[in-house]
């Protein structure tokens, strides 16, 4: 009706394999984490050096109409047509 003891031998053998397992499982586990966090901390400084460029471009961009409407305005203007 109920199922068989094992021996005490065969219990500490199927216990030390058991810790053996989760041990390696632990490792496997932490190992994958540390390369997922690994990946994700490189996509972020890719997109934060991506950002800063798109950044610099939009300023220089910026200030090159500033300076072409300041010479402009500084330009004199001639009458044209008289």
């Amino acid at each position: 009706m109920y199922p068989a003891i094992p021996e005490p031998t065969t219990l500490a053998h199927l216990h030390d394999r058991a810790k053996a397992e989760a041990s390696r499982l632990r490792g496997e586990a932490v190992d994958d984490f540390w390369r997922g966090a690994n990946a994700v901390w490189q996509r972020g400084l890719h997109s934060g050096e991506a950002l800063a460029q798109r950044s610099a471009a939009r300023l220089r961009a910026s200030l090159a109409r500033h300076a072409r409407s300041r010479n402009a305005a500084a330009t004199p203007q001639t009458p044209t047509g008289v």
